[in-house]
């Protein structure tokens, strides 16, 4: 989402309100109609619209705001204005491809099929969610939560994280969807 359909979505007042009840912690659709001062209906359609905008997501907490969306929007648009990724100014990962890179990354980060850790650094950990995404989860198919956590946890045997948080980041950082307990993968992700 780009900067300025972000900013047409919240000249809505209601999707502000409930966006704002979400941020500061109303975690079901009857806490952000009460706190935003909205009805059931008006806060249902508020939340129908910014989780259709990636910008809330429902998970086992309840409702929450998806960060991780947001710092991947403004990564992506910051490598768009810079002209890619090695323009970042980063410096650390050196020089070679993206390709060579990313490697790079798999080769440190998941070995025979598993996940040895998530990597603390923000790109990085990009990298390897898009890659357990796209190597777990075929796009356009629904799975049940059940499933999605059933391929999750074999990824998670051996390593310090668990099925539930790679879920998360799947879901905040757009590879995976979520709707009444369905998971899919999007086409683009």
């Amino acid at each position: 989402m780009a900067t300025d359909q972000l900013i047409r979505l919240f000249t809505d007042e209601n999707r502000a309100r409930a966006f704002a009840a979400v941020a500061l912690g109303a975690d079901t659709p009857a806490k952000v109609g009460e706190r935003a001062g909205l009805s059931p209906k008006d806060a249902a359609v508020a939340l129908r619209r910014l989780q259709d905008e990636d910008v809330i997501s429902t998970g086992d907490d309840g409702l929450s705001v998806a960060y991780g969306h947001f710092r991947e929007r403004v990564r992506q648009e910051r490598v768009a204005r810079d002209g890619g990724e090695g323009a970042e100014g980063h410096g650390s990962e050196g020089p070679g491809s993206g390709d060579e890179r990313t490697e790079a990354v798999l080769r440190t980060f998941v070995r025979d099929g598993r996940l040895v850790r998530l990597p603390a650094q923000w790109q990085r950990k990009v990298v390897v969610i898009r890659h357990i995404a796209e190597r777990t989860f075929e796009p356009g198919v629904e799975y049940p939560e059940r499933a999605v956590n059933e391929k999750l946890q074999v990824w998670c045997e051996d390593a310090p994280v668990d099925h539930v948080t790679l879920r998360r980041y799947l879901v905040d950082l757009g590879h995976l969807r979520r709707q009444f307990g369905f998971y899919w993968r999007a086409a683009q992700a």
